[in-house]
């Protein structure tokens, strides 16, 4: 059977959000993320982008290259707020959805052809949307992910495109090869030097030269280029909180024993949240004495994966709850309110080197093990760090740079 893979992303997420909070900022451009001189651009209007402004850039760059763009620190609360409403409309309305990330959705609607027309009822759906929430979104609609994706990014600000069957490596072909998921700057800048511009060139080349150059991935490029792409939509689940607990062979009162472990625990835990682009607004740790009386204490924060802040707030709770000075015969730590997050620890922080930091060790995790690189206060806890993914159930899963 054809499929009908429909791909809806909401357009420059946050700023629409901002706007629809205070219109005084309608037409004019605007940054969004850390507002220091070491911020990072979470989102940019298509205003700012006009002036080559654009996510992932460093703010004193963006402020540069537009001087006049409103800057916003964002509020991750409205954002996941709002995310949530779409997700729910979207959830209600068709057969399998999946949600890629806080702004971006697939849903599977092959089969619906024979009720009503999938192209319409896709338009029906992203008027839904638009009327219910007020925020601009834009769709793609075609027998694929990469197809109906590519589509979406076509279509934008705020329209929508239908790719007929068959007509996948025509629509394809005239596009730069940067517009194909996955090839980023540095992935365009080998195909450039390969004299590789446009993806009907790709569509031409012969795949072995593709995979002799790049491997798995030349395969994978060259199969995208060409419209192929069978990947599934995966349904939605939305995971509200991971959490991690040690419970001692033998009651304890070391508390340097204790510390360390609640440590090596938040540091593994923000680096699974990394692993599944997600931050957390909500950090509990708990403790269960020998007499079995368990008590725990909770605190808010912004939206994170930060080792840096989540360790020192896990710290603070454990020495305000750690005050009986008992036998301890469980720790534990759990993160809480989980929203998406992308390539940035901290969506509206000025930590752009950290970013880097971040994106070297989980690297290095990712290849060696979660155990073998660690704080040095936390060091010689080894037993509780796993590279298991609870997003997705990979264990090498690295997130991927997307631009908002």
């Amino acid at each position: 059977m054809e499929r009908s893979i429909l791909h809806m992303d909401l357009d420059t997420f946050f700023v629409s959000v901002e706007r629809l909070m205070d219109s005084r900022l309608n037409g004019k451009p605007i940054l969004v993320g850390g507002t220091g001189d070491r911020g990072v651009v979470s989102a940019a209007s298509y205003e700012a982008r006009y002036f080559g402004a654009h996510s992932g850039m460093a703010m004193r760059l963006a402020r540069q290259l537009c001087p006049e763009a409103i800057v916003i620190r964002g509020d991750g609360g409205s954002y996941a707020k709002y995310s949530s409403l779409i997700t729910d409309i979207l959830k209600e309305s068709v057969p399998v959805l999946e949600k890629a990330s806080i702004d971006e959705f697939y849903a599977d609607l092959s089969g619906m052809d024979k009720f009503f027309g999938c192209y319409q009822y896709a338009t029906e759906l992203r008027q839904k949307v638009i009327k219910e929430s007020g925020l601009p979104i834009s769709f793609g609609l075609s027998v694929n992910k990469t197809v109906s994706k590519v589509a979406t990014n076509e279509a934008k600000p705020n329209n929508q495109l239908r790719i007929d069957f068959g007509c996948e490596k025509n629509f394809l072909a005239p596009l730069s090869v940067k517009k194909i998921p996955q090839v980023g700057d540095k992935m365009f800048q080998l195909l450039s030097n390969m004299g590789v511009k446009k993806v009907k060139t790709l569509q031409e080349m012969p795949v072995e030269m593709l995979e002799a150059a790049f491997g798995k991935t030349g395969i994978l490029i060259w199969e995208k280029a060409n419209g192929i792409d069978q990947r599934p939509v995966q349904p939605f689940h939305e995971r509200k909180s991971i959490s991690n607990e040690r419970t001692f062979g033998q009651d304890t009162m070391d508390i340097e024993k204790m510390l360390g472990i609640v440590k090596a625990m938040a540091e593994n835990l923000a680096f699974q949240l990394r692993q599944g682009e997600k931050l957390t607004s909500c950090i509990t740790v708990k403790i269960r004495y020998s007499d079995f009386q368990t008590l725990s204490k909770q605190k808010k924060i912004s939206f994170t994966a930060a080792d840096h802040i989540l360790v020192p707030a896990v710290v603070e709770l454990f020495q305000k709850l750690y005050d009986r000075r008992l036998l301890v015969r469980l720790v534990g730590v759990r993160f809480s309110e989980l929203t998406e997050g992308y390539y940035q620890i901290s969506l509206f922080d000025d930590w752009d080197k950290t970013v880097g930091l971040y994106k070297a060790m989980d690297s290095v995790r990712n290849r060696f093990g979660s155990h073998l690189l660690s704080s040095a206060g936390t060091q010689h806890v080894k037993t509780i760090a796993s590279n298991h993914n609870p997003f997705n159930g990979e264990p090498n899963f690295i997130p991927a740079h997307r631009n908002q």
